[in-house]
């Protein structure tokens, strides 16, 4: 389950289009929604650095052997390229993790 942690300034006022950007990076990942899990935290502030981002985007994913380095740092290009099509200056990190150290207790239905 890729978890998408999505950090914005709270006094920013650009729309972060949750449902938008949730649907290209399944099609990014080759996930679905019910697995693609993006929260939006809205902070006071961060630390100064020189990328002047919008949000600061952290992504956990499984890491699976077809996820070469190749090809995740294409899809975190990608994942850049789906907030700056909504006008988001994105900087994007990811972390992957091994299966056998996962555990996920989803609510009953």
């Amino acid at each position: 389950m890729p978890l998408v942690k999505i950090f914005a300034r709270a006094g920013m006022t650009k729309s972060i289009p949750l449902a938008a950007l949730q649907s290209r990076l399944c099609d990014i990942w080759s996930t679905k929604p019910e697995t693609t899990k993006l929260i939006l935290s809205r902070v006071e502030d961060w630390t100064s650095d020189s990328y002047h981002e919008d949000c600061y985007i952290d992504i956990r994913a499984y890491g699976k052997s077809e996820r070469t380095r190749e090809m995740v740092l294409d899809g975190m290009q990608q994942v850049q390229q789906a907030f700056a099509d909504h006008d988001l200056v994105a900087n994007v990190r990811l972390e992957t993790y091994e299966g056998e150290r996962y555990f996920h207790v989803p609510p009953k239905k």
